[in-house]
């Protein structure tokens, strides 16, 4: 239940200025889990997991993996109380900006529309170059073109339209990573036989070079990629002002998302760990791939080649809708011109879509352009912020039920954070632990010079701007 003064900011958030139209609750309980789902299970798990592995090994990766999916439950459990007492669009913008402050929110904004906006960029230009397998005499620029054209018809037609393409393209993925474990597990035990005669490997190759060849600090210096792997389960939080019963949707679809993450992505990283030797996991650019050829699966490179576009069409479905609604949600609270307000009569805030994908293009010119200067920039901002924007959200739900407590003591929330405040400090700790973790790798260190440098102007200018935290 909410009090007053929340059911009025929930109400406002499509009349903070008149005649500007209203978003529509289009979204149900099915839609919401597998947005959640699809934007997790992407190009970070298909191509960066072997990577995770060659770094932590194979017992520190799956512990890694572990850590992670602990981390992103925690972070999902304070989002769903502050979402089901405060179903608004733009989610923990909105949030941050109530329960810490206004400046804080403002960056949190910034940091997310940027973090999407330049995987777009990176999401449209890997679609092309996928595609050059099959059509090699087509320029790749054509395909990213074309698949641009396509995810932004899909999300400026109707949320239901969105929501509904990306339910098939998710499906997509999680059926292929069902097929993948099952195949997987049959390997390791013999039932299945390997390719090239090779013998059951059972778990041999997870202790083969001891359980932490580089060492107890790499498992700190993948954390943040690890973080970035479960990046996309927060998009629950900003759907929820679109869906048609977010008090019962929004609990059920983090309920689920959770459950099936954790035996997806720890499951297919004990597969992968098993499989692949180190020295072959930190070779191969698609380590999916590889353990298919292992097995023996017919066209298993022409497989994964499909799967791992429709997984980047869904991330590209996905940030398109998450950065448009980030960027409407800052001009909705007056943090940027009032005319990216305006919403169609289909629900979709089209000047917002049209700035999101203009973003896009300029990430897209840069990664051509400039890849060594501000594309580098740009990559390393998104991965940092990633950490960012969900430490802002257990503060402000520890912050939030201060304020609620003080109108309904004898009370709870529809939804409530076990353990609350307990939790959502152990979960701050854990992302501040991997921020940290950035400064053992130098290949993300990038992500500290160029994050906090960001994140202190994006201050400096709302206070500059508008005289005040």
């Amino acid at each position: 239940m909410m009090t007053k003064k929340d059911s009025k900011h929930e109400h406002s958030q499509n009349h903070n200025f008149e005649n500007e139209g209203e978003f529509q609750r289009k979204m149900t309980s099915r839609h919401l889990f597998m947005l959640s789902l699809g934007g997790v299970i992407g190009t970070g798990l298909f191509l960066s997991s072997g990577y995770t592995i060659a770094q932590a090994g194979p017992l520190g990766a799956i512990l890694s993996y572990l850590v992670g999916a602990v981390v992103v439950y925690l972070v999902m459990l304070s989002l769903g109380e502050l979402a089901v007492a405060m179903p608004v669009t733009g989610s923990f913008h909105t949030y941050a900006t109530k329960f810490i402050s206004p400046g804080t929110g403002f960056a949190v904004a910034w940091l997310y529309w940027l973090c999407w906006t330049v995987a777009l960029g990176t999401e449209f230009l890997g679609a092309g170059m996928l595609m050059q397998r099959w059509f090699p005499s087509v320029p790749a620029w054509f395909f990213a073109a074309f698949f641009a054209a396509v995810i932004f018809g899909m999300n400026a037609l109707s949320v239901r339209l969105f929501a509904e393409a990306e339910f098939y393209f998710s499906s997509i993925k999680v059926i292929t990573i069902i097929v993948f474990i099952i195949l997987g597990i049959g390997a390791i035990f013999g039932l299945i036989p390997m390719s090239h005669h090779q013998n059951a490997p059972f778990f041999s190759n997870l202790t083969a070079h001891g359980a932490f060849p580089k060492s107890w600090t790499a498992l700190l210096s993948i954390m943040l990629a690890v973080n970035y792997a479960f990046s996309g389960t927060e998009l629950i939080g900003i759907a929820a002002g679109e869906t048609d019963n977010p008090t019962e949707a929004v609990p059920k679809a983090i309920k689920t998302t959770i459950g099936r993450l954790v035996i997806f992505f720890v499951l297919t990283i004990v597969v992968l760990a098993a499989l692949l030797p180190v020295k072959e996991a930190g070779v191969t650019q698609a380590p999916f791939v590889t353990v298919f050829d292992k097995i023996g699966l017919p066209y298993a490179a022409d497989i994964m080649n499909f799967v791992i576009l429709t997984a980047i069409l869904s991330a590209g479905n996905s940030g398109l809708y998450a950065s448009s609604r980030m960027l409407w949600s800052l001009a909705n609270e007056g943090m940027i011109s009032r005319k990216v307000v305006k919403i169609n009569r289909h629900g979709v805030p089209m000047r917002a879509l049209l700035l999101s994908m203009l973003g896009a293009a300029l990430s897209l010119f840069a990664s051509f352009y400039a890849a060594d200067t501000v594309f580098l920039a740009l990559v390393s901002i998104a991965g940092f912020a990633v950490v960012v924007v969900w430490l802002s959200i257990p503060i402000a739900q520890i912050r939030f039920r201060k304020e609620w407590l003080k109108d309904h003591q004898e009370e709870e929330p529809a939804f409530k954070t076990p353990f609350s405040p307990f939790l959502p400090y152990i979960t701050i700790v854990l992302l501040v632990l991997s921020v940290v973790g950035i400064a053992w790798d130098k290949s993300q260190r990038a992500g500290l010079y160029f994050g906090l440098p960001f994140v202190g102007l994006c201050y400096l200018y709302y206070y500059l701007r508008h005289r005040g935290f």
